[in-house]
């Protein structure tokens, strides 16, 4: 997995590629929680994300309800495999997704 972050503003982005498994997730939760006092929105571009466990959905939730607290959190470009994933697991309901 590789992680890579540009910021616009008040705005951080992240793109994630590979894969979030039970070995990535930590590496990806360590860069959310080093931008996330520095944002007021969080954008995730998972455009190269080829696959996500529940290890990595563990991650985003926690990303999530710290972002609902002082902005908003995307998620974007999500490819199908992945969209499948939240569609299954009920994670559309409430991730913001674009």
């Amino acid at each position: 997995m590789n992680v890579s972050e540009s910021i616009e503003g008040s705005r951080v982005v992240l793109q994630v590629e590979g894969r979030v498994d039970t070995t990535t997730a930590p590496e990806l939760e360590a860069v959310i929680e080093k931008v996330i006092p520095r944002c007021d929105e969080l954008r995730i571009d998972m455009q190269k994300l080829e696959y996500i466990s529940s290890a990595g959905l563990r991650v985003l939730l926690s990303a999530h309800k710290q972002m609902v607290k002082k902005g908003r959190m995307v998620l974007c470009n999500v490819g199908e495999n992945v969209m499948e994933v939240f569609e299954v697991t009920g994670f559309m309901d409430f991730l913001e997704i674009e």
